[in-house]
């Protein structure tokens, strides 16, 4: 049993520094994302954090409008960067899980 046990606890170190290593790789991958009809563009890491923003001159004449193109574009940027992250921090956790009976729940 403590065997087990063990080799449990070992596991889910593993786990935990798979996650860690998958977390610093995600700070190298890119999102970019566009507004509709590419006046503005922003990149940022799966970790969400920004990168670059660009932006068209013409969008610099209006506050209000640019201020709405920051608001959608940045805002479906970080739900593709927090889709990736989740989904590669998952499979990381799923493939760590010891086989706990009961615990299925993950598979």
């Amino acid at each position: 049993m403590f065997g087990d046990m063990m080799g449990m606890m070992e596991k889910l170190k593993e786990t935990q520094q798979k996650v860690e290593a998958t977390k610093k790789r995600l700070d190298t991958v890119l999102i970019d994302e566009k507004s509709n009809d590419e006046l503005l563009s922003i990149t940022l890491t799966a970790n969400r954090t920004i990168k670059s923003i660009e932006i068209a001159d013409e969008l610099l004449e209006d506050k209000e409008q640019l201020e709405d193109y920051l608001i959608l574009t940045l805002n479906k940027a970080i739900e593709k960067a927090t889709n990736v992250n989740e989904a590669e921090l998952a499979a990381v956790a799923k493939e760590g899980m010891p086989n706990i009976p009961g615990m299925d729940m993950f598979k």
